[in-house]
């Protein structure tokens, strides 16, 4: 498949400042290709048992709050990204787990996630992009990001 055949780009984004370079790319691909472009925000499951010393307000849904705060920050970002609202998803679950079921779902035939560069080839991807990787339908596009 040549890059001009791709038409369903999903885009992984978690609004570090670090994921600028992920974004960059992801537009330049939209562009290049003419494709749409679909961006996704997982929030990892918090199960209440793990509330170690945090203590919340009764009644306080710290899902929801991080639900609601994922989904203002993806607003923000489609909108500056021209992005339609159709276009964006926040999910809960599982990072890997969610964005290879997001992408089946779309029939997306790339997908682009974030990678930190560390030491050593065994070490080149980490945990959630290794997981996309192996378990894609399509192809992956692993942009290294800076570490901050």
């Amino acid at each position: 498949m040549s890059v001009s055949n791709y038409s369903r780009i999903l885009t992984a984004v978690d609004f570090s400042a670090h994921s600028e370079h992920l974004i960059a790319r992801a537009i330049q691909l939209r562009d290049l290709c003419g494709a749409r472009l679909s961006l996704l925000h997982v929030v990892e499951y918090l199960p209440m048992a793990y509330s170690g010393d945090l203590v919340l307000p009764e009644g306080f849904d710290l899902e929801q709050e991080l639900l609601d705060v994922a989904s203002r920050q993806m607003a923000t970002l489609g909108e500056r990204l021209g992005v339609a609202d159709s276009d964006r998803y926040v999910e809960i679950g599982n990072t890997g787990h969610t964005i290879l079921r997001v992408a089946a779902e779309l029939d997306a035939d790339l997908i682009l996630v974030g990678s930190h560069g560390r030491h050593g080839l065994a070490t080149l991807l980490g945990s959630t992009a290794r997981s996309v990787l192996n378990g894609a339908h399509c192809d992956v596009l692993a942009i290294r990001v800076p570490e901050g």
